[in-house]
């Protein structure tokens, strides 16, 4: 866990740092958002930035985005400072820590940032066969390939081959492929020299460097550009790697573990992916099942959330009654451990009695879990055309294109990439969509829709 405090914190640095150390974390000081942005720049990265009010987060959140830095800012001010507190929130800040500092909400907030150093969660036998090759292939330097479909955990796996891995103490940095527009993701990779395309202000390091020492974790790897392949397959070759504009090549030395929620064989053969890439990618492969072929892990992951939200949420841990277990063990689940841990979020939110109920263990469009399997395929297929027969009349084709993307990125949970797959159009084509939409003051579901966590997050 990597912490930068930006500002002076009103006399409290020292014992804001000290806090932090003693809960494992890696403290950098910055007086200003220059010095924050050159650390930044720098390649020691930040997991989170601590910010005094009295620093201009706004302006500091807009140069943030100007560079692609993307990092959570939690505002630091004195207690009786409400507008201030105010004023951060709305500037881009996620949460307000009042001065002088609460070791336990300091810890609470570098808990929820750094959140991967807790058990894997599960105990179906075809979890368990993963969760030991990953073990026991773990303290080796091999490439690693995670495949699975999307919601099965596959980031939560690879957090897990690091922190039992000899880089533990290192670094572990995450790209998402899929998120990072093409254009950018070259010099999000292996960073940039000041000038070398419009808005390179200044040199900037990119994840490999930052990395160094560590795991670099390809998310999404599926989704990279067939050019940018090749420089990653030099890169992973010969540990080296070129900044953007660069004149010299740069040494970089870490782990690299790849994810992928499609078949890259299969994309391989049709020349959407380097076969040659795919094989130093793929030294070993860990497969996690969906969640449908590992139903004794659906009522454990279950029982976890239930707690885990109780907790959150302040309010009393409740068991799931048998008949809510038999709703949950027999669902398909298609959205996996991210469809499970929100359902089960929603369950401990609507609970009132002295156990969670099958009533509150509802479908995103408020149905119940266990009814809405009782609809035979006829007799849905015919409800469905109804619906949208009656939907669609008097109606654009625009509006009903919008419709149907937000729709089918709603029921992904916010997943870019398996939305894309679903609509039959590339990703590049759906960014572009969701853009449009969002500068017409269309709510855009966010990336990812539940919270990371054990093997029953998200990737």
């Amino acid at each position: 866990m990597r912490l930068l405090i930006v500002g002076t914190l009103k006399g409290q640095l020292t014992t804001a740092t000290k806090i932090a150390m003693d809960r494992g974390a890696a403290v950098t000081h910055a007086e200003t958002i220059e010095q924050a942005l050159a650390v930044l720049r720098s390649g020691k990265g930040a997991d989170l930035l601590m910010v005094e009010v009295a620093v201009d987060i706004r302006d500091l959140v807009a140069k943030l985005e100007m560079e692609h830095i993307h990092v959570p800012i939690v505002a630091c001010g004195i207690e009786n400072n409400a507008r201030a507190a105010v004023a951060a929130i709305h500037a881009g800040a996620k949460e307000y820590i009042p001065l002088p500092p609460d070791p336990e909400l300091i810890a609470a907030v570098l808990a929820a940032v750094a959140d991967d150093a807790r058990d894997l969660i599960y105990r179906d036998e075809a979890t368990a066969q993963v969760v030991k090759l990953a073990t026991q292939i773990a303290t080796s330097e091999a490439s690693v390939l995670i495949t699975g479909e999307s919601g099965t955990g596959k980031e939560v796996l690879a957090r897990y081959v690091h922190t039992r891995s000899h880089r533990s103490k290192k670094p572990f940095i995450c790209v998402n492929c899929a998120a990072i527009p093409e254009n950018l993701l070259e010099s999000e990779l292996f960073g940039h020299e000041k000038g070398a395309f419009t808005g390179a202000v200044a040199r900037r390091i990119g994840k490999f460097e930052e990395a160094s020492g560590g795991t670099l974790l390809l998310d999404e790897i599926s989704e990279m550009d067939v050019r940018l392949q090749a420089k990653l397959l030099r890169a992973i070759q010969e540990r080296v790697i070129d900044r953007v504009g660069g004149t010299r090549p740069v040494p970089v030395d870490i782990r690299i573990v790849a994810t992928s929620n499609r078949n890259l064989a299969e994309a391989a053969r049709t020349g959407t992916f380097r076969e040659d890439l795919l094989f130093r990618l793929n030294v070993v492969n860990l497969k996690i099942p969906p969640l449908r072929e590992r139903p004794a892990d659906v009522i454990e992951l279950a029982q976890f959330f239930a707690k885990k939200y109780a907790d959150a949420n302040g309010v009393p841990v409740r068991p799931i009654s048998a008949e809510a277990r038999k709703a949950l063990s027999l669902h398909r689940w298609p959205g996996n451990v991210r469809e499970l841990e929100n359902t089960i979020h929603r369950a401990v939110l609507l609970a009132s009695g002295p156990e969670i109920g099958v009533d509150g263990i509802l479908t995103p469009d408020g149905a119940r879990l266990d009814q809405s399997r009782e609809l035979g395929a006829a007799a849905h297929a015919a409800f469905a055309a109804e619906q949208v027969t009656r939907v669609l009349v008097g109606r654009t084709v625009a509006d009903v294109e919008r419709d149907l993307i937000l729709e089918t990125l709603k029921h992904c949970l916010g997943n870019r990439t398996h939305a894309a797959n679903i609509l039959g159009i590339s990703i590049r084509t759906l960014r572009n969509k969701l853009n449009e939409y969002a500068s017409d003051g269309v709510p855009v579901p966010p990336p990812g829709g539940g919270v990371g966590g054990e093997v029953r997050g998200a990737a």
